[in-house]
């Protein structure tokens, strides 16, 4: 009886081929659709998980590889002053290294300049007092502001030795700002920007630097050099 009524019922439908697959959503000559879509629905579920474990591992991946990349790029940038090598003022390298455990007020000077005289003399005295409890003062000849420096390296050791009794070093003339900066005044300006922007304005701007050759001030070319000696004892009596 069961096989004749399954015969009847297909051959009654073979003549609606429209509303056969309709009929076999409400038969069960289409396999079991339960276990049937229970099987795709876990299998798309493994693929998924897969997928997102994939995903989870490329993204782990990826923030490594970019905190290793930061942590290089970081490694290898300057991280104090004395990571620096200038030019004296014949040509040759010193390692600023050289002056860890010394406190710096670090200068770019000038020649010609209406602040000239007031600075190389504040500057002599400061060093004379405090020279030999650890300060040094490190001068930087620059053309670069009103061409008020226009001298050889030579020229310019002789004024400030002669005139002034400049004992601290006068290194390599050099540029403080725009693209042929040098590399010690690229990084000052970037530790301490100044009040309107991070280029030297004038000649004599200072920068303070402690005896771990961290910047820790930086002063406007007006700044008198007596005027921050009070700094400068502070970061002397620094262990």
């Amino acid at each position: 009886m069961t096989h004749f009524s399954t015969r009847f019922l297909i051959s009654r439908y073979l003549t609606r081929p429209r509303s056969f697959s309709s009929f076999l959503k409400r038969t069960h000559f289409n396999s079991p659709p339960v276990a049937s879509d229970s099987s795709l629905l876990i299998k798309a579920r493994v693929l998924h998980s897969r997928a997102e474990i994939s995903s989870t591992k490329s993204l782990f991946l990826g923030l490594n590889l970019r905190g290793d990349r930061t942590m290089a790029s970081q490694s290898s940038q300057p991280q104090s002053v004395h990571d620096f090598t200038v030019k004296d003022a014949r040509g040759n390298d010193v390692d600023l290294s050289t002056y860890k455990g010394k406190v710096l007020l670090i200068v770019n000077v000038a020649s010609q300049c209406g602040l000239t005289n007031s600075n190389y003399t504040e500057l002599a005295k400061l060093y004379g007092k405090y020279k030999d409890q650890g300060l040094e003062i490190l001068a930087f000849p620059c053309n670069q502001f009103g061409a008020q420096e226009p001298g050889s390296n030579e020229e310019i050791q002789e004024f400030a030795c002669t005139r002034f009794k400049a004992e601290y070093p006068i290194f390599d003339k050099v540029e403080v700002n725009g693209s042929n900066a040098t590399p010690l005044y690229k990084y000052l300006k970037s530790v301490k920007g100044g009040l309107f922007g991070d280029g030297i304005k004038w000649n004599f701007s200072k920068f303070l630097v402690n005896k771990e050759g961290r910047v820790v001030d930086r002063y406007a070319p007006t700044t008198s050099p007596l005027s921050i000696e009070k700094d400068i004892k502070k970061l002397l009596e620094k262990a």
